[in-house]
């Protein structure tokens, strides 16, 4: 059985970029893995100091288009060839070049819908609640600070030497966040 901790984790306050993502690789230069910053917009070089990994969205998007394709050509073939086959003009039963238009189409429409659905499940989306919107000066978030968090699920995670790393890398605010 795994032991959740009663809190969620460590919140550092920024006042600019450079603060943060000098914060962010001396976090992780002191070993912490589980972390997450939040921006108000996108910060170049902010994802490869936090430590993201490939994205496995294009596998997702190739197997729904791979599926669609398949489901697409099945869809066509079965009833032109096994289930009710016609004889029109002398034609072939099996005629792939007048199946095409609608395995393609197919294709697109699965990968599509495959590509939305799994970057939310993947990112684990919809999140209507988020420990760190307990935080008193997490709205700032979206206007002109930056936050870097340390998750307590970290197994480094101390709480004392957390706060004291937080408060020596130019954190205008350091606060705890329950669940």
């Amino acid at each position: 059985m795994v032991m959740q901790h009663p809190l969620y984790g460590v919140l550092a306050e920024f006042e600019n970029t450079e603060d943060l993502i000098a914060a962010v690789r001396r976090v992780r230069e002191a070993g912490y893995e589980k972390i997450d910053a939040f921006t108000p917009f996108p910060v170049e070089g902010l994802a490869d100091a936090v430590g993201f990994s490939a994205s496995r969205v294009p596998v997702v998007t190739f197997i729904g288009g791979l599926i669609g394709c398949l489901g697409g050509f099945l869809l066509q073939y079965y009833p032109n060839v096994s289930g009710y086959p016609l004889d029109i003009g002398g034609r072939p039963e099996n005629s792939w070049p007048a199946f095409i238009p609608i395995t393609f189409e197919l294709t697109i429409l699965s990968a599509a819908l495959a590509t939305v659905f799994g970057m939310l499940a993947l990112n684990g989306l919809p999140t209507p609640y988020h420990p760190v919107f307990n935080a008193p000066r997490f709205q700032l978030a979206s206007r002109n600070r930056f936050f870097l968090c340390i998750k307590a699920r970290d197994p480094k995670f101390n709480l004392q030497a957390v706060r004291k790393l937080l408060a020596g890398l130019r954190a205008t605010d350091v606060t705890e966040i329950a669940f």
